[in-house]
């Protein structure tokens, strides 16, 4: 990504304290030391949120196509799962995975979480709370080119162990395809063979296709590629504008029909004027 670190419009998490059992005083103490001295990242309620910013102060530098790419994809995956309570999908937001190490976060461009709650309110996400990232996608360029394919390929792959990681590069700047991907075998990454154009991902059960400056959703088992929000209100005005003009025909045909059953009106009704004036 280029260097974007934006915040999340999603609420905070909150923290709770530690709960104690009654031990006696010196057990209580020792307890109590331990907690300051270790504290338990699987247990929410020992993580300090205060000390987690949501934003680190960085400039954001996307170019125009790098911000429409991070937000279409976000929003196709998001609308596709919309209905499964424990997918989460975002992106550019603070992720941490050391506790108690505000220096130690990243923020993919996109991520996909299986198994924790869409509708949790976060400003950061902390991976020992929660759980890694099944996917991640960077949109790539030859400015980040180094960090991508270094420290960030090593860092999801060895300490976050985040099963899939693809790269699109949209103006073609280094990568050639254009869109890679790796997942993990046995602890290391091995790069994805396209399938059909595509690259299959196994974690969401979608493929990836690039298409010109564009990262495209692909849907197999429908066959289709997943429209983006833009697309989507086309489409909805396309078929407004065909409903529009439909109705304007329905309408002129009922005007069409009106007039011609007033003409065989007034046409009977002249005939019956005929036939009593020769009959009188």
């Amino acid at each position: 990504m280029h260097n974007s670190r934006s915040k999340s419009s999603l609420s905070r998490c909150t923290s709770a304290g530690y709960t104690f059992m009654q031990r006696a005083p010196v057990r209580v103490a020792v307890e109590r030391a331990k907690m300051h001295l270790t504290p338990t990242p699987q247990s929410p309620g020992t993580v300090d949120h205060t000390i987690y910013p949501s934003g680190d102060g960085r400039p954001v530098a996307e170019t125009p196509v790098h911000r429409r790419n991070l937000f279409d994809l976000i929003d196709v995956l998001d609308r596709y799962f919309t209905d499964e309570p424990m997918v989460y999908v975002s992106g550019n937001m603070l992720m941490y995975y050391v506790p108690g190490d505000k220096r130690k976060h990243v923020a993919p461009d996109v991520f996909f979480v299986r198994g924790v709650p869409k509708e949790k309110q976060r400003d950061y996400y902390l991976v020992w709370e929660e759980a890694a990232p099944d996917l991640i996608i960077e949109l790539t360029s030859k400015s980040t080119k180094a960090e991508d394919l270094g420290k960030k390929k090593r860092l999801y792959q060895n300490v976050l162990g985040v099963r899939e990681y693809l790269l699109f590069d949209p103006r073609g700047e280094y990568l050639d395809p254009k869109l890679q991907g790796y997942r993990l075998d046995n602890g290391k990454y091995v790069a994805l063979e396209p399938l059909d154009g595509r690259l299959v991902s196994e974690a969401t059960g979608l493929h990836f296709e690039a298409q010109g400056e564009d990262l495209r959703v692909y849907d197999p088992v429908i066959g289709q590629l997943l429209p983006p929000a833009l697309e989507l209100l086309a489409l909805a005005s396309a078929e407004r504008d065909v409903a529009v003009a439909e109705r304007a025909r329905i309408l002129a045909e009922r005007d069409r029909i009106a007039a011609e059953n007033e003409q065989l009106r007034q046409e009977l009704a002249e005939l019956r004027r005929r036939l009593g004036e020769s009959g009188s």
